[in-house]
């Protein structure tokens, strides 16, 4: 068994070993990192939680609540839609751990592509499988908790009646957690397609990685969609909101239309 451990590393080789920790290493420490920063930072994923609790006192003021209804629905469709992806795209990748000598003979045709013994290929797969099961359960707890809100809007109590400011609030945190489990699905897939440079090369992972975090890092903090929604603490509805102006008139010479005609 140490014999079979030792060829087993040696058939590894050292890239292949930094680069899955430098792949787990940028994930879970992206994500601790994401999670703290906002609470303290001006985030899109704090600033969107602004406008849902705006949502949620603006839903008090509505006796008819299909539209609200109907947005979840819409974000109950898109996250089916990704964790629908997952289970085909781990269905794919369990198929390929069955013919993986017909899949390395396809990666040997690309330039610069390590080739590897079957158990490293089998690693490299595996890894995937990890990530995409990951998404999945993350999509379909999302999708659980967005049930759970649509059952929260059908016990919203009339604007008036005492409490009804913490129930609006209780609301948009079902609904920012589920939006936080799918924002966590998303970024799966994100790394998942990072972690398909191993297959070619190890150095490319680590490449790969790293530009997934720089992606990941500018969309949350640094997007312009976070500029266009405000910082955090600014009113969803601006105060003293611009009034359309007065149409202005025209400076185009009287007989430049009747040229046109």
């Amino acid at each position: 068994m140490l014999l079979d451990m030792r060829d087993f590393l040696a058939g590894l080789g050292f890239a292949d070993l930094a680069a899955p920790l430098w792949f787990f290493l940028c994930w879970i420490g992206y994500a601790q990192y994401a999670d703290r920063q906002r609470v303290r930072r001006n985030t899109l994923a704090a600033r969107v939680h602004e406008y849902r609790l705006a949502w949620m006192r603006q839903m008090l003021t509505r006796e008819n609540r299909i539209v609200d209804i109907a947005i979840v629905r819409l974000l109950v469709q898109n996250i089916s839609f990704f964790a629908s992806g997952a289970v085909l795209i781990v269905g794919g990748l369990v198929a390929i751990l069955g013919s993986g000598e017909k899949a390395m003979q396809v990666i040997r045709h690309i330039p610069f592509a390590e080739q590897v013994p079957p158990v490293v290929w089998d690693l490299k797969v595996l890894l995937l499988v990890l990530v995409f099961v990951y998404a999945f359960f993350k999509f379909t707890w999302s999708l659980r908790q967005f049930n759970y809100l649509a059952i929260v809007l059908g016990a919203v109590p009339q604007p008036d009646t005492p409490g009804a400011g913490s129930f609006s609030r209780r609301a948009a945190e079902v609904a920012t957690r589920a939006g936080d489990h799918f924002n966590r699905g998303m970024r799966a897939y994100y790394f998942g397609l990072a972690a398909l440079g191993w297959f070619v090369h190890p150095y490319l992972l680590i490449l790969a990685t790293a530009w997934v975090v720089l992606v990941v890092y500018r969309r949350e903090f640094r997007s312009h969609m976070l500029g266009v929604l405000g910082r955090i603490g600014e009113p969803v509805v601006p105060a003293g909101a611009d009034r359309p102006e007065p149409p202005q008139p025209s400076r185009e010479s009287p007989f430049s239309s009747s040229a046109r005609r």
